[in-house]
């Protein structure tokens, strides 16, 4: 950009996994002995990451989050999300970055690592001139989470933050580049009848979700018949919702968490199914901790004649956190971008 005018905004969406998650590591759907790949069921909300990109007079390279940096070279960048994020757009300099969330950007279980690498990419291509699909950022925001900074996890957080909407998105089989997603496009009255039927719960704790992702990792062959049946579960999801059967998608929230909870240790605690155990009984029909587990967000199933109990049982010792679905996925939402050579 030289001496030129210019600052982007991306707005990139959270998530919620309904079910399926496991299934998309490349190491599940990809393999040579799964015929079927992976598939997994979710939504974008109304929650987001914003992230602000500035062009600076000087060369060096300021960035605002939880901390502070200003370094002069992209090598000496700590968050090594921009880092990787500025080396494939080729932003070597001269930019002021700042990262902005709705909600605590790290152990959630909504997918913020995603849509903070998600975010980055759409606002320094932008800052490049440079449009992508959103298909393509999700596949570059994989590149770099998976293969660049080889974190253990699934590849839905991208797909689901870029593309926005109600999705059903499969993975594979066999080839770990192979992606392919489908809008569950419901009419307005169902989505609000189902969005209604959702409640999210914040546990009043974070976790990291590497510990408990490394450990699905690792128990990849040992689990294929759990992820088989979960991946069989997200098809079937994405079929109730297109029905508009919610309440059967509730109770199948219910058992695809019963099966999720085999996969790992520390996907659950005896904390968390007490939790889990008093909504149900105050008439929550199925539910899960979103994400990874362990922490983060707790998503309920409840009809709305007992949403008010499962608040007095539940949201005595949580935050309700109010959500709407979100239909567009990353987006500018805020483009000023002037070069003084033309």
């Amino acid at each position: 950009m030289g001496d030129g005018i210019s600052m982007i905004i991306s707005q990139t969406p959270l998530r919620l996994s309904f079910l399926g998650g496991g299934t998309d590591f490349p190491g599940y759907y990809a393999s040579p002995g799964n015929p079927h790949g992976g598939a997994v069921t979710g939504v974008a909300i109304d929650k987001y990451i914003y992230v602000i990109v500035k062009a600076r007079f000087d060369e060096r390279i300021y960035l605002n989050y939880s901390r502070k940096e200003i370094v002069d070279h992209v090598n000496e960048i700590q968050h090594d999300l921009v880092r990787e994020a500025m080396r494939l757009t080729g932003v070597t300099g001269g930019v002021e970055i700042t990262t902005l969330a709705d909600v605590p950007s790290e152990g959630s279980g909504l997918g913020s690592s995603s849509a903070v690498t998600v975010g980055l990419l759409k606002a320094l291509w932008a800052h490049q001139g440079e449009t992508f699909t959103a298909g393509e950022l999700a596949a570059q925001a994989n590149r770099i989470e998976l293969d660049v900074l080889r974190r253990p996890m699934g590849v839905q957080d991208a797909y689901l933050a870029a593309l926005g909407g109600m999705r059903h998105v499969v993975f594979g089989p066999r080839d770990a580049g192979k992606v392919s997603w489908e809008r569950l496009d419901l009419p307005l009255d169902a989505v609000s009848r189902l969005c209604a039927n959702l409640m999210l719960f914040y546990t009043n704790r974070t976790r990291n979700s590497s510990t408990i992702l490394t450990r699905q990792v690792a128990n990849i062959s040992d689990r294929t018949n759990v992820l088989d049946s979960l991946r069989d579960m997200a098809i079937e999801a994405a079929s109730l919702l297109r029905a508009e059967r919610f309440g059967a998608f509730g109770e199948l929230l219910h058992d695809g968490w019963m099966l999720k909870t085999q996969l790992a240790d520390g996907i659950t605690d005896p904390e968390v199914d007490d939790l889990y155990a008093r909504a149900r009984g105050a008439g929550a029909i199925g539910g899960k901790i979103a994400g990874a587990g362990g922490g983060g967000f707790l998503l309920l199933y409840v009809p709305l004649g007992s949403q008010d109990v499962v608040r007095r049982v539940v949201g005595a010792d949580l935050r309700e956190l109010p959500f709407r679905f979100e239909r567009d996925g990353t987006k500018t939402i805020f483009n000023v971008r002037r070069d003084p050579h033309f």
